[in-house]
């Protein structure tokens, strides 16, 4: 395997440009490089290796003759490879999209792809629920993205004096962040402070819920009401703006 990648080196491929071009990610790309023979791969991967290098089988290395011109062919080969590779493999409409959210779009589906694919745990696919759950509400919650660049941070993917968003707020949310990862780190709080903590913590999700039930049901409660006024029996595509028009007149009488 060691000389896929001094040929790979050679001829200037990249590990970025590879693993986009077999659609997978960059560090799956690693687990593949790492194994002893290119008959370990998956076969498609491997297929799409030797096409991409123009030989038939791993030993046709050793006479593999680079010259400029194979360069040349392999680069417009690999750059083709990476625009089916983008536009067909994904999940997801990438028209409309410029180069580099193409690029992340591209980079996170391959990645989730990845990892869902070797979950024999389930685990992967909690954590994923999980993250969609967190994406759904970032929208409303500038803390949930303060919350991504303090992690950014911290793996050493982004710099620590980075801010995009609100800088006074955030550099406040990293450094109160920080010091409750360090106080969990160092166990330095007591038990019962983590227990009764994460009573209120319970409690304030019971809150929250509770105020979302009573705010369902108080607009249950105008929709039938708004309904009933108009002499309707539910809420149709013909008659919902009559309906939500009427049920914000409700809602201000009583304001």
């Amino acid at each position: 395997m060691s000389k896929i990648s001094d040929v790979l080196t050679e001829i200037g491929v990249s590990k970025v440009r590879l693993a986009k071009y077999l659609g997978v990610s960059r560090q799956m790309l690693y687990n593949y490089l790492a194994l002893p023979e290119l008959a370990d791969w998956p076969s498609e991967k491997a297929t799409r290796l030797l096409q991409l290098l123009e030989i038939k089988k791993e030993e046709d290395l050793d006479t593999l003759e680079i010259t400029g011109e194979y360069i040349i062919k392999i680069d417009t080969k690999l750059n083709e490879g990476v625009k089916v590779a983008i536009t067909g493999n994904n999940l997801i409409d990438l028209k409309g999209f410029n180069r580099k959210e193409v690029e992340i779009l591209t980079d996170i589906t391959t990645l989730l792809k990845d990892k869902l694919r070797d979950d024999h745990t389930k685990d992967t696919y909690n954590l994923y629920v999980y993250l969609y759950h967190y994406l759904q509400s970032m929208e409303n919650n500038k803390e949930l993205r303060y919350l991504l660049c303090f992690i950014s941070k911290l793996m050493g993917f982004t710099d620590p004096m980075e801010f995009l968003f609100n800088q006074d707020q955030q550099f406040s949310f990293e450094s109160i962040i920080f010091s409750a990862f360090t106080l969990y780190s160092q166990g330095g709080a007591s038990k019962s402070k983590i227990v009764d903590s994460h009573k209120r913590f319970v409690q304030e999700i019971e809150r929250r819920h509770e105020e979302k039930l009573s705010r369902t049901q108080e607009l249950n409660t105008v929709k039938e009401q708004a309904l009933k006024e108009l002499g309707f029996a539910t809420i149709t595509e013909d008659n919902a703006k009559d309906v939500f028009e009427k049920i914000a007149e409700i809602q201000s009488r009583s304001n």
